[in-house]
């Protein structure tokens, strides 16, 4: 499992840039874009979840996203036949300055709520099984290429 993040743009630069929606499309797949260092181009995808937000069209979505289907520019398994599923939320992206949850920070709120810390690690467990299951569906999917 994959996370991307595009248009990462700086500070400065955020009122100025004007990107479209097949620029956006294509900046996710690139590797400068991906929360984890790796290179996307070097295996296939088994499926994707795109997420968009502002003032955003659904044809300009449903057109990059056939374009990227068209174009063949990034390897998807064969044996799924639905690849993509995508959303819009009208609000534009906000950002939280100094945001920490990586640290934490947020739990309390969530414990204040009623959660319980543990559900955390739970949640962190089953994210590790999934990630699992899908290798597991990869290794089986690439033995079956390679049988054909």
């Amino acid at each position: 499992m994959l996370s991307s993040y595009a248009p990462v743009i700086s500070a400065a630069k955020v009122y100025h840039e004007q990107l479209s929606v097949p620029e956006i499309t294509t900046a996710v797949f690139e590797p400068s874009s991906m929360m984890a260092k790796c290179d996307p181009r070097h295996g296939k995808y088994m499926a994707c979840c795109l997420m968009y937000r502002g003032d955003v069209v659904p044809k300009d979505v449903n057109a990059s996203v056939a374009n990227i289907k068209t174009k063949r520019t990034v390897q998807f398994v064969d044996c799924v036949p639905n690849w993509f599923k995508c959303g819009i939320n009208y609000q534009a992206p906000t950002a939280v300055p100094g945001a920490e949850l990586a640290k934490r920070a947020f739990v309390h709120w969530y414990v204040g709520e009623g959660m319980e810390e543990g559900e955390f690690s739970e949640a962190r467990e089953d994210l590790a099984t999934l990630e699992k299951d899908y290798e597991e569906v990869v290794a089986e999917a690439i033995d079956i290429e390679a049988e054909e």
